[in-house]
């Protein structure tokens, strides 16, 4: 009692309480009460502890009497009981509304508790799960355009690869004579490419993200212009690599020449030593060259196909009527008893040189047999490559071809794009360069993530001489080029990279060379002294190896 006494008098439960609940307490009772109930009032609790006044079941007697009023004259006081039952059970109703109104307090407490517990376990568990990584998100996948020949699987090099650790790299590749598009201003370009499935050829249609071009867009070689196809690319805003804008400057070589033009004025002849040539935009200005042997080169084209050597006018004015044929422009450069061609390719940041020495005493030292090995690069070289490179907004991709002469110096003649055939025995290599090159450059323009370049300028170093063979020749055939080898950086390009045979390393032949090597004993000193300083031990013992193998080879040249 005293416990609900308290409760009652303080603030905070009485607010909790129903409204006008306290009022009906204090509500008087109503008239026809019992006497008993109006003249001691009870309690709430009291009233709750006296449980109401059940009349008790009636006997048989009773029903018996009610059946039969006439029979029992105690059925007449029923009636007047009956006043007297009501009041006693009129508290009952009272005492149980005050206890479901209590309950119903207790009730609404704890389903408050319980949802502020809810509440901050749900909030523990979010500030817990924010440590956790994230569920990865599954992006549509970017789709990298190769225009390449099927002789190379770019899909092998791409898979497994992600742009940004989040797309993965869709490769489609085809030829330029295997699609067709349509681009338009706000959907972009849809390319529709022909693949063969099971025997019937069909066609699929795609939107590329990017695309990498390692074919040709141009020669004049019939069915072979795409040039269409480059601007349907571009103006559907594909990016690249190269760049489609240069790679529709490169459809026109003397387009490319003048851009070098450019760097031969600004270089100067010993920075830039650029090969003389003269352009015709027709034939009718074809009348004579200032000397001879020239070389005559119609039209664009690659793989040495429209270039004519010509050795006097009788030639010259031969040559005149095909071109007038052609229906083409044509160029004239001075021939150059060249001793071996000299390549330098960029892929990124990587560099590599080469020198290729024909053995079939073709003047084309592309034709026939000839011989190819990677040489080391040096700062003058790398200029070369480096100045090409920022032709036409930029090459990711490019390679310089010169001719070294027997006169010893150096001449430049052409620049080549991302369609550079690959050579050397890197061509793994460079082709993972270039899978990283383009992943590095989607991820960039496609993401607006910059990747971190590399800090040092990446150079492949030679391995050894003589990376390919396409015929095995004889000393006199392959000493057509064995002047001395590269000393150090510093050394003129047209003194330091020259070619020479490569005799087996052991068998019948060597020894029987070994007394003859007094003749070349100086050279051999001067590889060994530069060798030392500049190189480690397997370089130095490397090095020297392919310096008895020049001299030995410039034994049967003298």
């Amino acid at each position: 009692m005293n416990y609900l006494r308290r409760r009652l008098s303080d603030s905070s439960f009485v607010a909790n309480l129903p409204n006008g609940y306290m009022m009906d307490l204090q509500r008087p009772t109503p008239p026809g009460s019992s006497p008993s109930s109006t003249s001691s009032p009870a309690s709430p609790a009291t009233e709750r502890r006296q449980p109401p006044s059940v009349p008790p079941p009636p006997s048989n007697s009773a029903s018996n009497s009610a059946s039969n009023p006439a029979s029992n004259p105690a059925s007449v006081t029923a009636p007047s009981a009956a006043p007297s039952a009501a009041p006693s059970a009129a508290p009952a109703p009272a005492a149980g509304g005050f206890l479901s109104s209590f309950s119903s307090v207790v009730k609404s407490a704890q389903m408050a508790q319980n949802v502020a517990a809810a509440a901050h376990a749900k909030a523990a568990a979010a500030a817990e799960g924010s440590g956790q990584p994230p569920k990865p998100v599954v992006r549509k996948p970017k789709i990298l355009l190769v225009i390449d020949d099927q002789h190379t699987d770019w899909a092998k090099f791409f898979r497994g690869k992600k742009l940004n650790g989040e797309y993965e790299i869709r490769v489609e590749q085809a030829e330029f004579s295997e699609i067709n598009l349509a681009s338009y201003v706000n959907s972009g370009c849809m390319v529709d490419m022909q693949v063969n499935t099971g025997g019937t050829r069909v066609v699929r249609s795609f939107k590329p993200d990017f695309v990498l071009v390692r074919q040709h867009a141009y020669s004049m070689v019939p069915g072979e212009d795409f040039r269409n196809l480059v601007i349907g690319l571009h103006f559907g805003g594909v990016p690249g690599s190269n760049s489609l804008f240069s790679i529709y400057n490169f459809c026109s070589k003397p387009w490319v020449f003048s851009q070098m033009i450019k760097l031969y004025h600004s270089l100067g002849p010993e920075k830039f030593p650029l090969n003389e040539q003269t352009f015709y935009p027709n034939h009718t200005q074809m009348v004579n060259s200032p000397s001879y042997p020239v070389v005559i080169k119609m039209g664009h084209a690659h793989a040495g196909m429209g270039k004519v050597k010509v050795e006097n006018q009788q030639d010259f004015q031969d040559i005149t009527s095909v071109v007038a044929l052609a229906g083409t422009y044509a160029t004239t450069e001075p021939y150059v008893r060249s001793k071996y061609d000299i390549r330098i390719q960029k892929i990124g940041n990587n560099y590599k040189a080469y020198m290729r020495t024909s053995i079939s005493g073709n003047w084309k030292a592309n034709t026939g047999s000839a011989m190819l090995e990677q040489i080391a690069m040096t700062d003058r070289y790398r200029l070369w490559v480096d100045s090409c490179a920022e032709m036409f907004g930029g090459l990711d991709i490019c390679a310089v071809k010169a001719v070294h002469g027997k006169d010893g110096n150096d001449y430049i003649i052409e620049v080549m794009d991302s369609s550079m055939p690959l050579i050397g025995e890197h061509v793994q290599e460079d082709k993972q360069l270039i899978t990283e090159l383009v992943i590095n450059k989607m991820t960039q323009v496609l993401l607006g993530v910059s990747t971190r370049q590399p800090s040092s300028v990446k150079t492949a170093q030679p391995r050894r001489a003589g990376g390919h063979h396409s015929a095995s020749a004889s000393p006199s055939q392959s000493a057509q080029g064995s002047p001395q080898r590269a000393r150090s950086a510093s050394t003129s390009p047209s003194q330091a990279f020259q070619p020479g045979p490569i005799p087996p390393a052991a068998g019948p032949g060597a020894p029987k060379a070994s007394p003859q090597l007094n003749k070349s004993q100086s050279l051999n000193n001067t590889f060994t002294e530069t060798l030392r300083g500049n190189a480690t031990d397997d370089e130095a013992k490397a090095e020297t190896i392919r310096s008895l193998r020049q001299s030995f080879a410039s034994l049967f040249s003298d």
